[in-house]
């Protein structure tokens, strides 16, 4: 079965998560050049790139390989093309997380952001077992209101199809499915949005 981000287009995508009345696009450009920052490692991988949104706070003295890893091949190319000054340090990958985790290579940081919601906790934990990352930086979507989990936009539909992979997210059932596997919380903040949403940054630490 073809997964469902695979038909989306990136234009669609991009401008309505940069609505004003949604601002995830600005909001994880935000959180994005903190968790680039966050921690002393030389190698990080994106999981769910998209169009590359916050690589362009990688800093190539700091970074040998950062990883973009996505379902959509045309996501992937546009990241290539948009991002061309990462060449030799920017390395995108086409894998599907929750058939193919056996293919992700290694790397000391994981970026998560907008992701576990359409592979599970499950298929997270398994990708992490396989990266086994010294940190992990996650951003979910809480819906602190009683809307759609899409925001309403005049891009809405282009998402209809996420409906079947889509699962809300809880820190608190996220914090123990890592923990399970190792990890420790070491860090959570809330950054409020429009329409009563929120994007919550949960960072964990393998445990010695």
């Amino acid at each position: 079965m073809k997964n469902p981000w695979e038909d989306i287009s990136l234009s669609d995508y991009e401008n309505h998560m940069s609505l004003d009345s949604v601002q995830q696009l600005q909001a994880m450009n935000s959180i994005m050049k903190e968790q680039f920052e966050a921690y002393p490692v030389d190698t990080a991988m994106v999981l769910g790139i998209a169009g590359g949104n916050g690589l362009e706070h990688v800093r190539k003295d700091k970074y040998q390989t950062v990883y973009g890893v996505d379902i959509n091949s045309d996501y992937l190319k546009v990241v290539e093309e948009r991002y061309s000054d990462l060449s030799g340090v920017l390395n995108c990958l086409k894998i599907d997380l929750i058939n193919e985790a056996d293919k992700l290579p290694d790397a000391k940081l994981v970026i998560a952001n907008l992701l576990v919601e359409y592979i599970g906790y499950e298929a997270f934990q398994m990708a992490m077992m396989r990266v086994r990352p010294l940190y992990i930086s996650c951003v979910i979507q809480i819906n602190t209101d009683e809307a759609c989990w899409v925001s309403d936009s005049p891009y809405l539909h282009a998402f209809d199809g996420l409906d079947s992979v889509h699962c809300q997210m809880e820190e608190t059932a996220l914090t123990r499915s890592l923990e399970k596997i190792g990890y420790r919380k070491i860090f959570s903040e809330s950054n409020p949005l429009p329409n009563g949403k929120a994007l919550v940054r949960i960072d964990f630490e393998l445990e010695n």
